[in-house]
């Protein structure tokens, strides 16, 4: 079964209303394209590190104007929508960066929090989203009419037991949106994709952040269409805008029937030292 998707490179500021109109102006070009799901990358609404200023914006689900704009955009334009993530409010007082997949008619057909917070000391650059942000505990796989779609989020990307996990609840593509930094983007973003791909052997698709941001951050871009054998069928570049792809379902099949090593895990101990 063929699938056309988009994938939506944003250089998100510190705006929420401006990126609402945003995303659902890209929404509607990559629908008018061809596309039947369009994918938007990490904190499409917002993407602001002094936290004081973005919790003026930051909102609850029912009450956030960009996840209002985009599943309309949805409905408008019949098409899916894999909204990477928003930051909300969390009952604890904390935030949550969540992503949602939305139906052709609007509705809210599955939510993901982000389980790995992206915590780290990178010499020019320190980040420790545990101080803002709740982290989700449970991983989700949503059914599609082209297959079941796992939902991650950027740091998850890490961590390989999640996705083995979410191709063996039936996942035949991953949704991996992002908004990596430089440096770690340089180093490991696209061997890092390409590993789960191969690992799993299912389909990455990974919305991304790029360029110089409103808050003085500056990410990788590169949003990427990686198929279940790891090849690339779409890198981005570092320009902001809309990326096509034609994602063939069988592929998925025919990659793990060559290596089926989701079948072949086995359960170890570790003796030592």
């Amino acid at each position: 079964m063929m699938l056309d998707i988009a994938l939506v490179q944003t250089t998100t500021g510190i705006d929420p209303a401006r990126e609402a109109q945003h995303l659902a102006s890209q929404i509607a070009v990559a629908a008018a394209g061809g596309a039947q799901m369009v994918f938007t990358p990490e904190m499409s609404g917002l993407l602001d590190r002094d936290r004081a200023r973005a919790a003026q914006h930051i909102r609850d689900e029912a009450d956030d104007p960009v996840l209002a704009a985009v599943r309309a955009a949805a409905a408008q334009n019949n098409v899916w929508v894999q909204l990477g993530s928003l930051a909300l409010k969390s009952p604890s007082g904390k935030f949550v960066n969540r992503g949602f997949l939305i139906r052709p008619d609007g509705d809210i057909a599955a939510r993901y929090a982000k389980i790995h917070l992206f915590d780290v000391a990178l010499g020019t650059e320190s980040w420790r989203e545990s101080a803002a942000y709740d982290a989700g505990e449970d991983a989700v796989v949503a059914a599609t009419p082209w297959g079941n779609l796992g939902l991650t989020i950027c740091y998850d990307v890490r961590f390989p037991a999640l996705h083995r996990a979410l191709a063996q609840a039936g996942a035949s593509m991953i949704a991996v949106p992002a908004a990596f930094t430089r440096p770690t983007g340089q180093a490991h973003w696209h061997v890092l994709l390409r590993a789960r791909a191969i690992e799993t052997g299912s389909w990455v698709i990974a919305a991304a952040q790029t360029g110089e941001h409103e808050d003085g951050r500056a990410t990788y871009g590169h949003s990427l269409v990686i198929a279940p054998w790891g090849d690339v069928v779409l890198d981005m570049g570092e320009a902001p805008g809309i990326g096509h792809a034609r994602i063939d379902l069988a592929a998925v099949a025919t990659a793990r029937g060559k290596v089926p090593a989701l079948e072949h895990a086995r359960p170890f101990r570790v003796i030592g030292p």
